[in-house]
């Protein structure tokens, strides 16, 4: 494949990008971000309210009006997370668009993005606000939306992000 399977929704001045591994299958078969059946980020926009309605994952263009922008590691790829290989991650094109479109906020939605990004071990990661900064966004790592990883799914993190981004409790 040599073209992006899903297009990037940066530009500058977006409050957050959510930032995941790869576009799964059945994002990649709909040309929509998020749009497994189990996958819970466009509920989860909503219920911390990041998003005043509902999305579905064909709206993923308008959430600039939101303030929110999204993009992936692995561009070219889609998929289960198991199938990635070094290859086809862009670490440094990915690190230029987060630069080029300023946001305040990066969140990876899931851990393996952000190891990827970040070069550390999942062991050392952990949920919430982390230390690190990148072309001068505040990072959020938040357990993943997708259904596969419903295990480990809280949503806590995602609240601590919406107080970051909104200034206010979510409900």
């Amino acid at each position: 494949m040599t073209g992006d399977i899903l297009p990037d929704v940066l530009e500058p001045g977006l409050r957050v990008v959510f930032c995941g591994t790869q576009a799964g299958a059945a994002s990649a078969r709909r040309g929509a971000y998020y749009a497994g059946p189990g996958n819970k980020f466009w509920l989860v926009l909503h219920q911390t309210g990041l998003v005043p309605g509902r999305l579905l994952p064909e709206d993923f263009r308008n959430l600039p009006r939101y303030g929110i922008g999204l993009t992936d590691v692995a561009k070219r790829s889609s998929g289960p997370d198991s199938a990635l290989r070094g290859s086809h991650f862009d670490v440094a094109g990915f690190k230029a668009r987060i630069a080029a479109s300023a946001p305040r906020i990066l969140a990876f939605n899931g851990k393996r993005a952000a190891q990827v990004v970040l070069g550390m071990s999942e062991g050392r990661l952990a949920y919430g606000r982390q230390a690190e900064t990148l072309a001068g966004a505040e990072i959020y790592i938040l357990p993943s939306t997708s259904g596969a990883a419903a295990g480990f799914w809280s949503i806590e993190p995602w609240k601590q992000l919406a107080m970051a981004v909104t200034g206010t409790i979510p409900r």
